[in-house]
């Protein structure tokens, strides 16, 4: 794998919406719940010029991203996706490593998660711990609230 990570650019928005929703699918929701998260899952030019946005590339192909936002001394991770055929391949620890490296040059002391269940295990293997939970839909599902505390 000759995977490298780089800025989104605007024209990425509809690859990155793509593999939004293809992760977020590959977790077996009910199609109703998937047309629910639409409006969540849609990445648009307009989101990749006012956030930091990354892609991982292997090759050409974008295999996976992630959005963070910066407000020190905290930081959020907004979106991380990976394409579910790339998943298990070391990619989303390297995005992570990144948006951690980027939330800390933002001054950012730590980084919130609000986490879909199934990757809740994946950052806690990271350095998280669950602090809480929000309110997702539909209504009366809740996720997973994570904390990284970023070492100065």
């Amino acid at each position: 794998m000759r995977m490298k990570i780089r800025p989104a650019r605007a024209t990425d928005a509809a690859r990155l919406t793509a593999i939004a929703r293809a992760a977020k699918g590959h977790w077996g929701y009910p199609a109703e719940w998937l047309r629910l998260w639409e409006p969540e899952l849609t990445v648009s030019a307009d989101l990749i010029r006012s956030q930091q946005v990354f892609c991982a590339e292997d090759g050409e192909a974008v295999v996976g991203f992630y959005v963070v936002s910066c407000e020190a001394p905290a930081a959020e991770l907004e979106h991380m996706w990976i394409e579910p055929s790339s998943i298990g391949r070391g990619i989303g620890s390297r995005l992570f490593a990144h948006a951690l490296a980027r939330a800390a040059a933002g001054g950012a002391r730590h980084l919130r998660i609000a986490s879909d269940p199934h990757a809740e295990g994946f950052y806690l293997q990271h350095g998280a711990r669950r602090i809480g939970s929000v309110a997702s839909t539909p209504e009366g599902r809740h996720l997973p609230l994570l904390e990284v505390t970023i070492d100065p």
